[in-house]
């Protein structure tokens, strides 16, 4: 890793330790603990994947080339976040930090930035452009797997708003081909 950017997270891990420890002492209450496990490992793609589904059920194959387009919106995220996260290496919080247990067992290593958020942001805007409706469960659900990522001490709060802003993007790009 650069060493400038070895500073940074060094100085945001720092900065947002203490908001990050406040914040996975919910983790402690084991419902709470349960409740974000269960939605971090549906937003792992499974939610995803059955709101696709469940578009296709409701209006056919005439979506088909829409629901493709979600897919290589979901392929070209996982890319992304794979790349920033093996050159970036931020080490996720539960690491970095004693007071912060590991509520969830990690995809991956590495924090920066948050492939869940990032997919929950880029579902979230393009299944509303698809078909609002969904919106009334797909954004709930993205603010929730967003969460989750802070209160199960895998990510800090900047992995999540750059994971988010990432997602946001991936979506106006894909929206292009809707």
């Amino acid at each position: 890793m650069m060493p400038l950017m070895a500073t940074t997270f060094e100085y945001f891990n720092e900065v947002e330790g203490a908001v990050c420890v406040r914040v996975n002492r919910l983790s402690r209450r084991r419902g709470v603990r349960w409740f974000f496990s269960i939605v971090s490992r549906l937003g792992d793609g499974w939610f995803w994947l059955g709101a696709g589904g469940s578009l296709l059920f409701a209006r056919g194959a005439v979506v088909l080339p829409d629901v493709l387009v979600l897919v290589a919106a979901a392929a070209a995220g996982i890319v992304i976040y794979k790349q920033l996260k093996h050159r970036l290496v931020r080490e996720r919080p539960y690491i970095n930090h004693r007071a912060i247990s590991c509520g969830a067992a990690p995809l991956d290593r590495y924090s920066f930035p948050s492939g869940h958020t990032l997919h929950a942001v880029s579902f979230t805007i393009l299944f509303h452009q698809l078909e609002p409706l969904l919106t009334m469960v797909t954004l709930p659900f993205a603010i929730l797997v967003a969460a989750s990522r802070v209160i199960l001490g895998l990510h800090y709060p900047s992995d999540v708003i750059i994971g988010a802003v990432l997602g946001a993007t991936l979506a106006s790009i894909a929206m292009q081909m809707l």
